[in-house]
């Protein structure tokens, strides 16, 4: 079995993400990880057994890897993705792609005349639950989707290193760190939309909350989405699809379809579990689109569900919702 060699970027909460997600993967080898922060280093060291270095070219001169796995503030991932790039490397960055489209064509640009791949880390497009959502509206199983209501909202996230999402300089604020999940979600389902409007919640952190409605054809989307609730309030991530011949909830329970005349149906999916701590009780859809991201360099195949074309799309897309709440 080939094993693909992985040097991981940041050793925060998403990193430990990742880690936990590479101990469960066959193919492939954690190698070690970039942090320039010692203690965080260490304690990384000490968890998944692999060495700490404190940049890119350090770890170069130590160790062989053949691929980048970036978990920086998202502020560092086009410095990140382009040093990669040119060390030969291919990378999977985690979302959002970038602050600004100017950075991300600058990642794409790079990625195509350096010959090396880029995948942006879109774990929604591959979260099982999700997944399977996609796969019921592709397949016209319950006819038409005629609405979807998507749901994420948490308290402020303070567990990131530094409290680095505080600074809209650095996040982009929670509409595009937390709320793009969505956004995301929404154009790879159903593709480009005709009509979009946001309103929401400006605050110190920069745009902490958001709904937007998008019109897709006949099909209606509500994306509700923030982290400006109290402290002591939940995560919750959650969907309501409604089509022509069933409906499917998952809200706090199994993911159900509810057809006419018939007995709901619960699917169940498989959970692997974290100890990365954070928001999430398992790995499902950070491990199948890490699994994508080893398969695909393994095989040559192309990116196909999460291509950086459609991930710069989904950058521009909160953006453009992001405008129109300051604008309101």
């Amino acid at each position: 079995m080939t094993t693909t060699r992985v040097l991981l970027m940041g050793a925060g909460f998403m990193g430990k993400m990742h880690g936990n997600v590479y101990r469960s993967l066959p193919n492939a080898q954690l190698i070690g990880v970039v942090e320039r922060q010692v203690e965080r280093a260490q304690a990384y060291t000490n968890e998944f057994g692999v060495p700490a270095f404190s940049t890119l070219a350090e770890a170069q001169s130590h160790v062989d890897f053949d691929a980048v796995d970036i978990c920086l503030p998202t502020h560092l991932h086009k410095e990140a993705t382009i040093e990669a790039l040119l060390a030969g490397k291919d990378v999977l960055c985690e979302k959002p792609m970038a602050l600004s489209l100017a950075d991300a064509d600058e990642m794409i640009r790079v990625s195509h005349e350096s010959g090396r791949r880029l995948m942006i880390a879109h774990c929604i497009r591959f979260w099982p639950e999700y997944a399977k959502l996609k796969e019921l509206k592709d397949s016209g199983e319950l006819g038409d989707l005629l609405s979807l209501n998507l749901t994420r909202y948490s308290q402020f996230p303070y567990w990131s290193s530094d409290n680095w999402l505080a600074n809209e300089l650095l996040s982009g604020g929670g509409v595009l760190d937390m709320h793009i999940h969505d956004t995301d979600f929404a154009l790879y389902l159903c593709g480009e939309p005709d009509e979009m409007k946001s309103s929401g919640t400006v605050d110190e952190k920069g745009a902490s909350h958001v709904f937007t409605t998008f019109r897709f054809g006949k099909t209606i989307v509500h994306a509700e989405g923030g982290w400006n609730l109290s402290s002591n309030a939940p995560f919750k991530m959650s969907f309501r699809a409604v089509f022509e011949r069933g409906t499917v909830i998952w809200d706090a329970s199994p993911f159900t379809i509810y057809r006419p005349d018939s007995a709901p149906e619960v699917v169940e999916f498989a959970q692997v579990e974290a100890e990365g701590g954070g928001n999430i009780s398992s790995l499902g859809g950070y491990f199948v689109t890490i699994r994508e991201f080893i398969d695909r360099l393994q095989d040559g195949k192309p990116f196909v569900v999460s291509t950086v074309e459609s991930s710069r799309r989904s950058v521009q897309t909160v953006l453009e919702e992001i405008a129109q709440i300051k604008s309101s």
